[in-house]
């Protein structure tokens, strides 16, 4: 199997190398084809990848292009994982919301709009080519916003599934507070992505919630950043993400009075390049794990293994609603189980949403359409609807002061603009 990553001069594409090494068994890779327009780092990540392979014994190539047509041919499946306008974008839209009261985040409210229209029309040109050069081939994406992204990408004809780790996150978690075999654990989330709720947790079928939440709610409270009490009170467990709805002024004082995350990931980036640099490191750094995206190379071996093996099993994926959350729209792109086959990923049947959980999906599933809309045909007016329909936003002063500062941030990255 040849499988091409878009975005492979990431500084966090090693987290994906050690992935496929470890569970070659499962994806038997013939060839790796790292693709970035930043052939410097490239080259870094590509090195390392490579000595990565040979430690673990892995048969697989590990090739490096800056040229999609020179990779893609003869792909089974494309990664694609990239951030247009690098760390500096993502500086600009953790800050500028905050100027307006409102979080500053890279994946939702205002900085996450900025980002989808950053990144749409950057994938969906991509995708474009990989068609033409790999028609058969699936696309995955790990690209944020993923819900939008995916959205795009499947209104537009093409074979994708979007990908996320906050579910394995969870589940492999909720493993060690059991202290089981993370096979044993499975979950009922639900939501969109970064829209989540974990509703039940199955230990060999059997729902542990209740007494997961008794024995290590003050725990895992504290990694969501919410109260402990909220949590027993919802019975539910939110992902992080949720922190920036249920918490929305507490996280505006923080970030007022703290550096952007971007500034710590660009340091942790200088520095993992320099790692890369050294031709005796053949290993994933530990600094790797402060960068974020823990088990995301398995979730995707899993999925690709899947796709490209039609072993008909339940992952939690973005996949396209159809009836599934009988609120959303069928093109919608909701956060499941879904059974994964060679046709693509199917959801599973849900539970109805607790009122809490649906007004909210319904809320920023419209913002999500919005801002698609936004991100394919432009303008002021589009951008500043889907900031006035974000619950985050939801002020038309607030979103027409938004809209004109993430213009202007953005100009160099908008054709429109």
């Amino acid at each position: 199997m040849k499988l091409v990553v878009i975005g492979g001069g990431s500084t966090y594409t090693p987290e994906l190398i050690d992935g496929f090494a470890r569970l070659r068994d499962t994806l038997p890779l013939s060839e790796v084809a790292l693709v970035d327009p930043a052939a410097d780092r490239l080259e870094l990540v590509g090195g390392v990848a490579r000595r990565m392979f040979t430690r673990a014994g892995h048969p697989g190539l590990v090739t490096t292009t800056t040229s999609l047509e020179e990779a893609v041919p003869g792909a089974d499946a494309v990664l694609i994982q990239l951030r247009v306008g690098g760390q500096a974008a993502r500086n600009v839209d953790e800050t500028f919301p905050l100027a307006c009261g409102c979080v500053g985040q890279e994946t939702t409210g205002a900085g996450g709009l900025a980002k989808a229209l950053r990144t749409v029309p950057v994938v969906l040109e991509l995708a474009e080519r990989v068609r033409a050069l790999s028609p058969e081939a699936w696309l995955v994406d790990f690209t944020n916003p993923v819900g939008i992204v995916t959205r795009a990408l499947q209104r537009a004809g093409h074979r994708a599934v979007g990908l996320c780790n906050v579910a394995i996150g969870f589940q492999r978690r909720f493993a060690a507070n059991l202290g089981v075999d993370h096979a044993r654990v499975r979950l009922d989330h639900v939501g969109l992505n970064h829209l989540t709720w974990e509703r039940a947790v199955y230990l060999d079928g059997v729902d542990v919630l209740p007494s997961l939440l008794d024995r290590h709610g003050d725990e895992i409270a504290a990694d969501v950043g919410l109260p402990a009490a909220l949590l027993r009170r919802l019975g539910v467990i939110p992902s992080y993400y949720l922190r920036y709805f249920y918490a929305h002024d507490l996280v505006v004082r923080e970030q007022l009075a703290s550096p952007p995350r971007a500034q710590e990931v660009a340091a942790i980036e200088r520095k993992l390049l320099e790692i890369y640099a050294d031709s005796t490191v053949d290993t994933k750094p530990e600094l790797l794990e402060q960068r974020g995206g823990a088990f995301y190379s398995e979730a995707a071996v899993d999925l690709v293994a899947s796709l490209l093996g039609d072993r008909g099993d339940t992952q939690i994926v973005n996949v396209r609603n159809d009836g599934t959350l009988p609120f959303l729209a069928d093109d919608a792109v909701i956060e499941v189980p879904a059974r994964v086959t060679a046709t693509g990923a199917a959801p599973l049947p849900v539970a109805p949403l607790h009122p809490l959980m649906a007004g909210l999906v319904a809320h920023v599933a419209a913002y999500e359409d919005l801002a698609l809309e936004a991100a394919l045909h432009g303008g002021f007016e589009r951008v500043a609807t889907a900031l006035l329909a974000h619950p985050l936003v939801g002020q038309a002063d607030v979103a027409d002061r938004l809209a004109g500062d993430l213009i202007a941030a953005d100009r160099d990255h908008l054709s429109w603009a």
